[in-house]
């Protein structure tokens, strides 16, 4: 894991906000918006812009950022892309804070 790039990815407000939305998206995600969420997915790029009220393409390049980094895993289906929390990095990076800092 390359520590330096995986802070940079979170090193935004709006990033920060939108991994706690994907810890749980029923929490901060209107149901209704929620019909096609599934744990395997995770929430359409579109919900999280309209939670986020930024642009779409403002908060894909945030989403892609982040997924490059491997905290998020996207997930296409036809058209759209969806996104989620990949645990396990963030399980990497807690212990790898925790150890080195």
């Amino acid at each position: 894991m390359e520590l330096l790039e995986v802070i940079k990815s979170l090193s935004n407000e709006t990033r920060l906000n939108i991994l706690t939305w994907l810890k749980d998206p029923f929490a901060h995600f209107p149901e209704e918006e929620l019909e096609e969420y599934t744990p395997e997915l995770g929430v359409c790029v579109s919900d999280i812009a309209k939670k986020a009220g930024m642009s779409m393409p403002t908060v894909s390049d945030y989403l892609k950022t982040m997924s490059a980094t491997h905290v998020l895993i996207a997930t296409r289906k036809g058209q759209w892309t969806y996104y989620k929390r990949n645990e396990k990095t963030l399980q990497d990076l807690a212990m790898h804070i925790k150890e080195k800092l």
